[in-house]
């Protein structure tokens, strides 16, 4: 977090803006770039007028989704989101599924992973950076048809791991994603306390640690 190897990238998944908005104002101030992924895509893509469908949304969150990709302009931060959505007609494996623009979901269908374009937009930044903070997946990785996208996230960072970069993997759905794709043994660090990790990326420390030093 202090002194790292750049370009810095993080990429924040999970299904709400609401739950990782000071986790993503911490960021900006530390990264280059922050790839979004997850339900919180469709927050971002309804804020900037876009149609989501039946696609996990918080419009309350509007106003806060908004302030972030100002503050993100403003701090010359990268901010990538998928130009396109795996979209379903049902949450099941037995779902029919077609991409869409992630800014034209069908009224009746949901995104619920990334599409091609997302997939070859995220490994290509990914490839570019140097050091890699990856906490929460980008699609419904649990659902074998909807975890394509993460997959690919997860290779990419392995393959940039090969190559120099450090990684970083941070909580329970983002460790067991890449365990899940048999990549565990190919990044640099897993970290199992998620919540842990956006406290200490949020506010500096730990109370653990904390009450230890003082």
């Amino acid at each position: 977090m202090e002194k790292p190897q750049r370009p810095f990238c993080a990429i924040v998944g999970g299904s709400k803006v609401s739950s990782k908005i000071g986790v993503i104002k911490a960021l900006l101030d530390k990264c280059d770039s922050i790839i979004i992924g997850g339900g919180m895509t469709y927050t971002f893509a309804g804020a900037l007028g876009g149609k989501v469908g039946k696609s996990i949304c918080e419009p309350d969150m509007f106003p806060v989704a908004l302030e972030i990709l100002e503050m993100a302009k403003a701090k010359g931060v990268k901010f990538l989101m998928s130009p396109d959505a795996l979209t379903c007609d049902q949450f099941s494996e037995e779902a029919n599924t077609q991409e869409a623009s992630v800014m034209d979901i069908d009224p009746e269908w949901e995104g619920v992973d990334i599409g091609a374009g997302g997939k070859a937009a995220f490994r290509e930044h990914i490839l570019g950076c140097k050091t890699i903070l990856w906490n929460g997946p980008v699609g419904v990785f649990e659902i074998n048809k909807f975890s394509t996208g993460s997959k690919a996230v997860a290779e990419a960072i392995a393959e940039a791991t090969k190559n120099g970069a450090f990684s970083l993997i941070g909580g329970g759905d983002s460790v067991a994603c890449v365990n899940k794709f048999g990549l565990g043994d190919e990044v640099s660090y897993i970290s199992t306390g998620g919540g842990a990790l956006l406290e200490y990326i949020e506010f500096g420390d730990l109370p653990g640690v904390a009450a230890i030093r003082d």
